[in-house]
């Protein structure tokens, strides 16, 4: 897909925010700073549409991009940063929990996890989650120009075992730096919303 039109929507924490368009929506979840606004700035050709930060777990809303007038991507709180209050986390865990088992228009939920390392048991606690609820989940595993071609096999096959993948889920790899991966994940996600 070739994007020439993006825009930041809005940051809603409950479901009378939420668009009413009934355009699909792709959610990306993930733990801070693994890169899903790299990602969505990388998908949308677009430098600064998702504000990227370096402090970890600045996230704290729902933030709705329209992308062509055809989806949204909805960038989720990122998780597993500890520096956020129990109270702020549940708050989160409760927003999210909303949206994930209640919002129809939700297409497909893509886990966003650093190629460089196993998943944790967060990230495994939300691809359970989305499993559990009957959410189409793609494994997106990001950095991968970090790590040398020749030991991507070993790298995917530590991602897949993490998660104990089911076997109609897929992985793809996906650079923010080199645009490695994005037609993939563009023909995936277009089947997606169809």
């Amino acid at each position: 897909m070739k994007v020439n039109n993006a825009e930041f929507i809005i940051s809603a924490v409950s479901p009378k925010q939420y668009p009413t368009t009934n355009l699909p929506e792709i959610a990306l979840a993930g733990r801070s700073n693994v890169g899903k606004s790299s990602f969505i700035n990388k998908m949308t050709n677009r430098k600064k549409l998702a504000r990227t930060s370096s402090k970890p777990g600045k996230t704290q809303t729902l933030n709705y991009y329209k992308i062509e007038e055809k989806f949204y991507f909805v960038d989720v709180p990122g998780y597993g940063y500890a520096k956020v209050s129990k109270t702020e986390r549940a708050k989160w865990g409760e927003m999210l929990e909303t949206y994930f088992t209640q919002r129809e228009t939700l297409k497909l939920a893509i886990c966003v996890v650093d190629f460089r390392h196993p998943p944790t048991n967060d990230d495994v606690q939300m691809y359970d989650f989305l499993k559990y609820y009957n959410i189409p989940v793609l494994v997106l595993a990001t950095k991968v120009d970090k790590i040398p071609r020749s030991k991507w096999n070993k790298h995917e096959k530590i991602v897949r075992e993490g998660f104990d993948l089911d076997p109609e889920d897929k992985i793809l790899t996906f650079s923010s730096e080199t645009g490695l991966g994005m037609n993939e994940v563009w023909k995936y996600i277009e089947e997606k919303i169809k």
